[in-house]
């Protein structure tokens, strides 16, 4: 008799978690909101207006999907530590958080194919350094984000010296005073920070991107009919061009796979 009760409870509890995170179509157009994580510190992909609201190309994606389920949106800001759990334990209904495919991330979540997105690793370096190749960097101290899956491998491959740290705004302070000779991070967040007139005039990418990775949207596993209808929206986006026409909103040049879907997908009946 204990062990059925303590069964039941257990149950209980956990019922609500895994019954959200599996809600599909029907459940969010029956609740009438749709919840999406989004960053809130990655311009131009997520970050704060000046009245604090979270804006960007993937608030945009995240209202497009919305719009077209026909329910309101739910912005909830994630960081790269704890988007796949906010995920799994059913506090948001999907993720558009800049989150590069991998294979480890896709036994966790159902990852969104195909990929609405892809980027390159690239490096924020100060005017005066002069650098115009990767190999100019060998031996130098590149400061980075801690656990950025590239970190390692741009170590090896070019003999950098990585100092690490958590976030995006503490490796860009060190930079600032001098502790490394650049920041390794995502070639589309160094282009958002180098529309802002704080960058823009004393730093510089001056690199060709290397390591292109695709972005995957991703909901709760076991969400078949969340995941069959991003499927289709991601490809209507390639057709359309919306993704191309987002960037050039924002303020950063398309990338070659934004722009390669779009003339593939632009012609296609399905």
């Amino acid at each position: 008799m204990r062990k059925s009760m303590i069964a039941l409870f257990l149950a209980g509890v956990l019922a609500p978690v895994a019954a959200h995170a599996a809600d599909g179509v029907d459940a969010i157009k029956q609740r009438g909101t749709l919840v999406v994580g989004v960053k809130a510190d990655y311009k131009p992909f997520g970050f704060r207006d000046p009245s604090g609201a979270v804006v960007g190309i993937e608030p945009d994606l995240a209202a497009d999907v919305a719009k077209r389920l026909g329910v309101k949106l739910e912005l909830v800001p994630v960081v790269s530590s704890n988007r796949i759990e906010f995920l799994q334990q059913g506090k948001v209904d999907m993720l558009i958080a800049t989150m590069s495919d991998k294979p480890e991330r896709r036994k966790v979540v159902q990852a969104i194919d195909p990929p609405y997105y892809s980027d390159f690793v690239n490096v924020l370096l100060p005017k005066k350094a002069g650098v115009k190749d990767w190999s100019e960097l060998k031996d130098k101290p590149l400061c980075a984000t801690s656990g950025a899956w590239y970190n390692k491998e741009v170590a090896q491959k070019y003999g950098v010296k990585i100092v690490a740290f958590d976030g995006s705004e503490k490796p860009l302070f060190a930079l600032k005073q001098g502790n490394c000779v650049g920041y390794l991070y995502d070639q589309t967040f160094i282009q958002g920070k180098l529309l802002d007139s704080e960058w823009s005039g004393d730093y510089a990418m001056p690199l060709k991107g290397i390591l292109d990775a695709p972005w995957i949207m991703a909901v709760a596993n076991g969400n078949e009919s969340l995941m069959k209808f991003l499927e289709g929206v991601t490809k209507d986006w390639m057709k359309t061009g919306f993704i191309v026409s987002e960037e050039k909103k924002f303020g950063i040049e398309p990338t070659e796979y934004s722009k390669a879907m779009y003339e593939k997908m632009k012609s296609s009946t399905n």
